[in-house]
């Protein structure tokens, strides 16, 4: 921790690293706050493992065919928001399907983006970062795009900051207030797609449902409005990054794991000591409590 804050003022990379992680926890706290009322963590697994499918279609134009302006990344956001329009429509049109589309969505974006990374000469190495994460190798490319990306999530999500309440909280009595419930979903599982490409920036695809979630739930035990719970999971979030950026930094370990790792102790520390806290505050309100009953 201390040969990390030493060497930050030092290293541009480090810099880089820490201030993608900051930049991705703005949207990662809105976002995942929606995705955590909405129930909508499956769907956004399937968008987050078709992402690979467009990296590496961009690699391999960029490769073979020889477009060197085409980053990845662009990839990563063609690929994940047609996965997000494809799910979302499914969704609204067949229900009964939307558990097969989504595993199919998911294993297949996967196998793309396997099939294209074989097919692209040369050593992939940056493709297979972004897969399991490297916080490290984030170039100032790379963060002007995140920055980017950053603004448009936050700008239509507090634009749209009621629409998405309603749609997230009770989807039946919107629809009959006249809220076009179809399109802000379809709109919410595109800010739910660019917010994974900022995050598998972070952690990788593998890991960015876990950074995505784990936060938003921590923020959801401490919180009774939507908007506060957006603030502590954006908050919590760039505590997270920057605590398993320090914390990997010295022993020389993947940062996104060791992000996951903190993420996860937090969730459980917090989801105990609520329940411990609670166990005590009903049992000194009334002063016992009876056999097999707790306060929620």
């Amino acid at each position: 921790m201390v040969q990390f804050l030493m060497d930050l003022g030092q290293f541009g990379f480090l810099r880089n690293a820490l201030a993608v992680g900051l930049l991705a926890s703005v949207a990662c706290g809105i976002v995942g706050t929606y995705v955590v009322t909405r129930r909508i963590t499956a769907i956004a697994g399937s968008i987050a493992h078709c992402v690979l499918g467009g990296l590496g279609v961009a690699r391999w134009l960029q490769t073979v065919h020889h477009l060197e302006g085409l980053h990845p990344l662009y990839g990563a956001v063609i690929a994940a928001l047609l996965a997000a329009v494809l799910i979302g429509w499914v969704s609204i049109r067949a229900k009964q399907h939307e558990d097969t589309v989504i595993s199919a969505i998911w294993a297949i974006g996967m196998a793309v983006g396997i099939l294209f990374i074989f097919k692209t000469p040369g050593y992939n190495e940056d493709l297979l970062s972004y897969l399991f994460g490297n916080i490290l190798m984030v170039t100032d490319e790379d963060l002007w795009m995140v920055a980017g990306l950053d603004v448009v999530i936050v700008a239509v999500s507090l634009l749209f900051y009621h629409p998405f309440l309603a749609t997230c909280f009770d989807e039946e009595f919107a629809r009959l207030r006249g809220v076009p419930v179809e399109r802000y979903y379809i709109l919410l599982l595109c800010l739910t797609a660019l917010t994974v490409v900022l995050l598998i920036t972070v952690v990788g695809i593998i890991l960015v449902i876990a950074l995505l979630t784990l936060p938003a739930a921590i923020a959801g035990t401490f919180s009774r409005k939507l908007w506060h719970m957006m603030i502590l999971a954006a908050l919590t979030t760039a505590a997270l990054t920057a605590g398993g950026l320090a914390l990997s930094y010295g022993p020389d370990l993947p940062a996104g794991a060791t992000t996951i790792v903190l993420a996860g102790v937090a969730y459980l520390a917090a989801v105990l000591g609520k329940r411990l806290f609670g166990r005590r505050r009903a049992i000194g309100a009334s002063g016992g409590c009876p056999p097999g009953e707790e306060l929620s």
